[in-house]
C-alpha cells in the first residue's frame, strides 16, 4: 500500500519511516511538511494511506481534509490527547499518538491491509470514495455513495447523510463535476439526487416527476431533467 507522510518535525517523520521500514507491503510514495504541500501529493490518486500530523504551519490536518476531492484511509499523528477525541469524531480510520509505539503503527497497519485488498491493481471508483465534510465544530468523512441529496443554499450545497446536513463550500455545478454520474442526478437547478436513495417517483400535473426519497424529502424534477430520469429508470 503506497503511503504519504504529512508532519511539519524533520525528526517525526524520519522516526515514522523508520518504524514502516519492516512492513515490506508499505511504499512511502513522499512526505509533506505543511498543508499546502499536503493538499498538492494527495492529489496522487496511487495514495492508499496518509499520516497526517494536526497540527501545522498553513492550516491543520482538518484543513487539508476540507479541500481534497478524494480522502485516503487517514490515520492522524499527533501529541494532544484532545485532537485524538476530535479524530474519532470525522470518522478518521485511526490515530497514532505520539511517540508512536510499534504495537499500534502494527494494528493500524493490520486494519488499513484488511480494507485494502492486496495486489490490487484497479483504483476504486467515484462511488467508493470518501470526502471530508465540516460543519462548525463538527466533522465527517463520508462515502459519497452515502450521500442521498445536495442542495443548492446560496452560492454553496448542503449535503444531506443520515441525520446529517452539513454546508459545503462549493457550488452545485462543481460538485456534479465530481459526481458519479451513474450514481447521482441532476434532478434541477436546485437538487442532486442519489438514485440509490429513490423510494418512489410520481407523477406530477404538468408531467414533469416528483422524486421521493427514503428518508421521506420529496424533490421535485424539472421537466427537461424529467425526460432523463425517464430515459435513465426506465419509467
Amino acid at each position: 500500500m503506497n503511503a504519504l507522510l504529512v508532519d511539519d518535525e524533520r525528526l517525526a517523520r524520519q522516526e515514522l519511516r523508520r518504524l514502516l521500514a519492516s512492513h515490506a507491503d508499505v511504499t512511502i510514495v513522499g512526505e509533506a511538511v505543511n498543508a499546502d504541500d499536503a493538499v498538492a501529493r494527495l492529489a496522487d490518486p496511487s495514495i492508499d494511506l496518509v499520516f497526517l500530523d494536526i497540527q501545522m504551519p498553513g492550516g491543520s490536518g482538518f484543513d487539508v481534509l476540507e479541500r481534497l476531492d478524494r480522502v485516503p484511509l487517514v490515520v492522524f499523528t499527533t501529541a494532544f490527547d484532545e485532537y485524538a477525541v476530535r479524530a474519532f469524531e470525522v470518522n478518521a480510520f485511526d490515530y497514532l499518538m505520539k511517540p508512536i509505539r510499534t504495537d499500534r503503527l502494527t494494528a493500524v497497519l493490520e486494519k488499513a491491509r484488511a480494507v485494502l485488498t492486496p495486489g490490487r491493481t484497479e483504483r476504486p471508483g467515484p462511488s467508493s470514495e470518501r470526502v471530508f465534510l465540516r460543519d462548525g465544530e463538527r466533522c465527517w468523512i463520508v462515502p459519497w455513495a452515502d450521500i442521498a441529496l445536495f442542495e443548492v443554499e446560496g452560492n454553496y450545497a448542503r449535503a444531506y447523510f443520515g441525520g446529517n446536513r452539513p454546508l459545503i463550500r462549493v457550488s452545485l455545478n462543481s460538485l456534479e463535476a465530481r459526481l458519479d454520474p451513474a450514481l447521482f442526478f441532476r434532478a434541477s437547478r436546485q437538487h442532486i439526487v442519489n438514485l440509490r436513495f429513490i423510494e418512489s417517483v410520481e407523477t406530477a400535473p404538468d408531467d414533469s416527476y416528483i422524486i421521493r426519497l427514503k428518508n421521506r424529502m420529496e424533490i421535485p424534477v424539472s421537466r427537461r431533467q424529467s425526460r432523463q430520469l425517464r430515459e435513465n429508470l426506465g419509467l
